[in-house]
């Protein structure tokens, strides 16, 4: 059996045992809901509602396979093992991943049921409840919730401890840590998890949403297109035969969202998601904290900033190649002393695609494009007291400053993620030129198309890059196996 067949017989085990629990706890939950008669406790004690899991044993002969990729290895032998949660949706990625291990390893992989119950919260939702007064305090007596004291992210920040557990992750995040985002997620977004693409855009105005809906919605009306659908927040998906697409968008329920997404789907999830974050970098940290659960192929920030230097005009670019991390959000599990590293293939990208998008190259490119330091502040206030920045904006050579993209590049960092960033100038308020309404809308028309198109392109180049994409400046000296 080939190393794909494998991983496919293993992955239909998970699915069928994940939907089993799921199933069990659904029709012990509903009984309960309908009598209030506890559910039978030799039921639960029997594990009828449990995660299952994935464990791998690798025992090494000798020196371990010399690999070109950065992830999908075995840092040393031992057993490997994470609770499964979602197997219908990260089908693809279990496939890749244990295909992989399988193909260059001698490993047994075998599926096996976890101790850890799922939580009823995450597999229902409020219509499944309507029809009840039964308090949650109520149902928590009989049935699992979530517990804050397991879900955590000790694995992605270098806290676990081998002392802990008799096996070693395979995962960055387990079953629990991975449902608690994709409920937080759907909340945020207001679009169901399934719609989120692997390739996703972040932005801090609306009007790039605006721009995102027309441009997806030509692409959906083109002949041979590789997308799907545009998914907008509330569930409303628009199609080529949707008659007026911007429309629809429009008057989808955006509004009640923090963060609402829009989806540009292709097969495999090869397509374009857009995440308004607005302004800020608790916003920043918060949706990137939910998304590297989907353990996306790379993320990128597009949005606008204040330019630092008097050369610079507004509706320039500006490529990040290092931060200065003012943010404040991350001190406490990723110090700002850990520099957070380009990559170079995102980098590459993005240069690549505003020469492609905007003509230009060389000389020319270089008077609207700069690559060099952007700030990344938590005060939106920080004009009044630059006294105070100054030293530092000298002493780093910024050339720009925002309120999110260090924060999204070191969650990057944290999580695994390729990342990058490309701004564009939209006020020098150290040089007099402050956004007034009317230059704000000139601006905007005229930069907002330009730019989006520069973040899909660079995003369509970085498709391309497949495995390499995933640097192994990102990985850890004892990094779990799969991505």
């Amino acid at each position: 059996m080939s190393a794909r067949s494998q991983a496919v017989a293993i992955v239909d085990q998970l699915d069928a045992e994940y939907r089993r629990s799921v199933q069990n706890l659904k029709d012990a939950l509903h009984a309960f809901l309908a009598t209030r008669t506890p559910p039978d406790p030799a039921i639960r004690a029997g594990g009828a509602w449990v995660y299952p899991a994935l464990r791998l044993t690798y025992a090494a002969k000798g020196p371990g396979p010399r690999l070109p990729r950065a992830f999908a290895r075995f840092s040393q032998s031992g057993v490997y093992r994470s609770t499964i949660t979602r197997p219908d949706l990260f089908r693809d990625y279990l496939i890749e991943q244990l295909s992989l291990l399988l193909g260059d390893f001698e490993v047994e992989v075998e599926m096996t049921r976890s101790a850890q119950e799922i939580p009823y919260s995450y597999i229902l939702d409020g219509a499944d409840l309507s029809d009840t007064v039964a308090p949650a305090a109520e149902i928590a007596q009989y049935f699992p919730s979530a517990e804050l004291a397991s879900i955590g992210d000790e694995i992605a920040d270098g806290l676990w401890s081998p002392e802990r557990s008799a096996a070693r992750p395979l995962t960055l995040f387990d079953g629990p840590r991975t449902d608690f985002s994709l409920a937080r997620l759907a909340h945020y977004t207001g679009s169901p998890v399934e719609g989120i693409q692997a390739y996703v855009l972040f932005t801090n105005y609306h009007r790039y949403v605006d721009e995102f809906v027309r441009w997806g919605a030509a692409q959906l009306a083109l002949p041979g297109h590789p997308f799907e659908s545009l998914v907008c927040p509330g569930g409303v998906v628009i199609s080529a035969d949707t008659p007026d697409p911007v429309r629809a968008a429009a008057e989808s329920p955006w509004r009640r969202h923090q963060m609402p997404a829009y989806h540009l789907t292709a097969p495999g999830r090869r397509g374009v998601s857009l995440i308004n974050i607005g302004v800020g970098p608790s916003n920043a940290k918060t949706i990137t904290d939910h998304l590297a659960v989907l353990r996306p192929e790379a993320w990128l920030m597009i949005g606008h900033c204040g330019g630092l230097r008097s050369s610079q005009t507004i509706g320039d670019y500006v490529l990040a190649h290092a931060y200065l991390r003012d943010d404040k959000v991350l001190d406490s599990v990723l110090p700002p002393e850990i520099p957070i590293p380009s990559i170079a293939e995102v980098q590459v990208a993005l240069q690549r695609a505003a020469e492609m998008v905007t003509g230009e190259s060389g000389d020319e490119l270089k008077k609207r494009l700069r690559t060099g330091t952007i700030v990344t502040t938590d005060d939106r206030n920080w004009e009044l007291h630059f006294t105070r920045s100054a030293l530092r904006f000298n002493q780093s050579r910024a050339v720009a400053i925002d309120m999110e993209s260090a924060t999204i590049a070191a969650q990057g960092y944290r999580f695994r993620t390729p990342y990058g960033t490309l701004l564009c100038v939209s006020d020098k308020p150290l040089h007099g030129e402050i956004k007034l309404p009317g230059q704000a809308n000139a601006f905007y028309e005229r930069a907002i198309s330009q730019h989006l198109r520069i973040g899909i392109l660079a995003m369509d180049l970085l498709r391309e890059e497949g495995p390499r994409l995933h640097s192994r400046k990102l990985r850890s000296f004892d990094e779990p196996p799969f991505r």
